[in-house]
């Protein structure tokens, strides 16, 4: 069975320093695919609990197919004291540079070829988060996804099908099934979301909570307009407390593969 892939590298960065820092960015990218530009259907990123409305959560690494990534998300683990004792940190949710509001962290795929043959989208931890500066590994980390579900102006009986576990990328290198559209399937563009928040309209349990201050003040991000940052419980990092941690950048490789069936 042969079979077409695209793979989206992001790196996901853990800053950790006393008190504890936890920090995702895209820092970079390549895509292995053999890029076709068309120009029949343009990139546009949707919100992704109202697809029929346009959104803008800033600058993604994307490729050009007729199957492609419009979006993949940057996570970022925000601040939190170093502690001795087992801790799982949760990611802050997807904020947008226009009035869309907060939501889980999500993918958006488009697949406009002919025939719909159908696709898969996967995800492989590289490497285990390393201190590059200090030659440190932080061991027995573990990255999960949660609460995933599918989303599109499409008709949903032609959903891409998720994820009903947590996935937990227990395996360093392992390939991880996030989602897959049978053929005649996913055509179009649909989005892949880790959580929700509470004005989705497709009863989706709200994993999403303010991130407050030690006053008690929202805490707020500058990249995204000053609007409040909110921790999606969908998105965690668990670190244990017998992790040796030294003050640092620690970081890993997320691969996001789509890959074209037959």
């Amino acid at each position: 069975m042969k079979r077409k892939t695209l793979i989206s590298y992001l790196m996901l960065l853990a800053v950790f320093t006393s008190p504890l820092i936890a920090k995702a960015d895209v820092t970079n990218y390549s895509d292995k695919g053999t890029i076709e530009f068309y120009g029949k259907h343009p990139v546009q990123v949707m919100d992704p609990e109202r697809p029929g409305t346009p959104a803008d959560p800033g600058e993604s690494p994307k490729t050009n197919n007729l199957l492609r990534f419009d979006f993949v998300p940057q996570i970022d683990f925000g601040e939190a004291k170093m502690s001795n004792q087992d801790q799982t940190y949760y990611g802050n949710a997807q904020l947008f540079k226009d009035d869309t509001g907060a939501r889980g962290n999500f993918i958006q795929v488009s697949d406009f070829r002919n025939d719909s043959p159908g696709w898969t989208l996967q995800l492989k931890q590289e490497t285990q988060f390393q201190n590059i500066e200090k030659g440190k590994e932080l061991k027995g980390t573990v990255l999960s996804f949660d609460q995933s579900w599918a989303n599109s102006i499409n008709d949903p009986a032609m959903a891409p099908t998720v994820s009903k576990e947590v996935i937990r990328l227990l395996n360093i290198g392992e390939v991880y099934n996030l989602a897959e559209a049978k053929p005649t399937m996913g055509d179009g563009t649909w989005a892949i979301i880790f959580g929700a928040s509470v004005n989705n309209d497709k009863k989706r349990p709200d994993t999403l909570k303010p991130k407050l201050d030690e006053q008690n003040n929202a805490i707020v991000d500058p990249r995204f307009n000053n609007q409040p940052i909110y921790e999606n419980q969908a998105i965690s990092l668990f670190v244990p407390g017998k992790a040796a941690k030294e003050p640092g950048n620690y970081q890993t490789v997320l691969t996001w593969i789509l890959s074209e069936l037959p």
